[in-house]
């Protein structure tokens, strides 16, 4: 899982020099992060923190979502998912493992982001609150990435897979409550949000900055875990339906 994760992520994950490293995942977030505060202080909606702390959970979904795509839609791009699939190792394993990366690199997308939107705009966090914090966004992070591994099974069923990974990105930004309070959302679309990675685990963060304890932020934690692990077996049914279809009908590889 190891092994197999990291070497995936150097070959799948579509960045070619730290500079678009770095622009993409760290400049734009915190941008996106700021168009969002300063929003909320002209509309009077919440607080700095709100945004600072949703926001900085929130980041760590375009490496994860994208990336957990990747390490399926591109194994069949570039023509090596043939490769994999005979590979005598577990597939569960295998495709698993490729999630940790990602969630590392969101993990830490979501702390610079946070540590770079509390100093721009002047949020004190309780140096106490840190560990809670890190754990919580560990927690979206890693429930992403199987978020993102299920939207890539899809790849092997649909030729484009990157339209409904656009989609799945608006939807985490619109439905998790990042930017728009829980309760100034329609019921409905409170309800899909409960089903959504991010949306438990924004709401942990924000309890720890706000100095309640890890114990105030515990469920929703165990919360967002639940949520990722559905989405982690959701990711290997797939998996296994569509490989079986696509062994049938001679559609691997095709694009």
């Amino acid at each position: 899982m190891t092994v197999g994760g990291v070497i995936a992520y150097r070959a799948l994950f579509n960045w070619t020099t730290p500079g678009m490293f770095v622009c993409t995942l760290l400049v734009g977030p915190l941008f996106q992060l700021l168009f969002f505060a300063y929003l909320g202080r002209q509309l009077q909606v919440a607080d700095d923190r709100f945004y600072i702390v949703g926001n900085a959970v929130l980041t760590a979904s375009l490496a994860c979502v994208f990336g957990g795509t990747m390490a399926v839609a591109n194994e069949r791009r570039y023509g090596t998912l043939g490769h994999v699939l005979l590979s005598p190792r577990s597939r569960t394993a295998v495709f698993w493992g490729r999630v940790l990366p990602y969630a590392g690199n969101g993990l830490l997308i979501a702390a610079v982001t946070l540590a770079a939107g509390a100093l721009l705009l002047g949020l004190r966090i309780p140096f106490g609150a840190l560990p809670g914090l890190l754990l919580a966004m560990a927690a979206g992070s890693l429930s992403c990435g199987f978020f993102g591994l299920t939207l890539g099974a899809l790849g092997l069923r649909f030729r484009d897979v990157w339209v409904v990974s656009n989609v799945s990105s608006a939807l985490l930004l619109l439905l998790t409550g990042v930017n728009v309070p829980a309760s100034d959302l329609p019921g409905r679309m409170v309800a899909v949000g409960e089903w959504l990675p991010i949306t438990h685990a924004a709401e942990a963060a924000r309890r720890l900055a706000a100095g309640d304890g890890l114990a105030a932020a515990a469920p929703c934690l165990g919360q967002e875990l639940l949520v990722g692990a559905g989405y982690a077996v959701a990711a290997v049914v797939l998996l296994r339906i569509f490989e079986a279809e696509s062994r049938r009908t001679a559609s691997l590889d095709t694009l």
